[in-house]
């Protein structure tokens, strides 16, 4: 089990590494530029390149079954749902094949909603109860997958 961290923008990367720690749990944070990590031999970082996309290719083309990506981009979360991965967004919501077409229609209304000028702004800020629930999947994902696998 490896977790995969679509790391330019996630807010919840020390969350992640404090749980990631106490599992013993590879994290790679998939960026398009060097960032700070943590000088923990289970943390690496993956530098890809500036292309459109290129860290979120990169990680639907890596993670697989029994791995979890964390992710806000909808549509890198219906690529890895596709490939069997387990996907749990920023504020602890998990994307599953059960929810992932609503989430991308959705989204692409939110987008039609912005582009016309009917909705301004974006989600609202990460605040402790959305660091709680971040928790809380992530434990639930761990665990669930740790089940599966025995």
């Amino acid at each position: 089990m490896t977790i995969y961290i679509d790391a330019d923008a996630c807010p919840v990367k020390d969350e992640t590494y404090k749980v990631a720690t106490r599992y013993k749990i590879p994290v790679v944070l998939v960026a398009n530029s060097f960032m700070k990590t943590p000088f923990d031999p289970l943390v690496q970082l993956q530098v890809v390149g500036n292309g459109f996309d290129a860290a979120d290719d990169w990680i639907a083309e890596t993670a697989s079954s029994g791995d979890i990506v964390i992710t806000a981009d909808i549509l890198l979360a219906d690529r890895c749902v596709k490939n069997g991965v387990k996907v749990l967004g920023h504020k602890g919501d998990e994307f599953t094949e059960d929810n992932i077409g609503s989430a991308v229609a959705h989204r692409e209304l939110m987008q039609e909603l912005r582009y016309t000028g009917e909705v301004k702004g974006g989600p609202a800020p990460m605040d402790k109860r959305a660091r709680s629930q971040f928790l809380g999947a992530l434990d639930r994902i761990i665990q669930a997958i740790k089940r599966s696998q025995k």
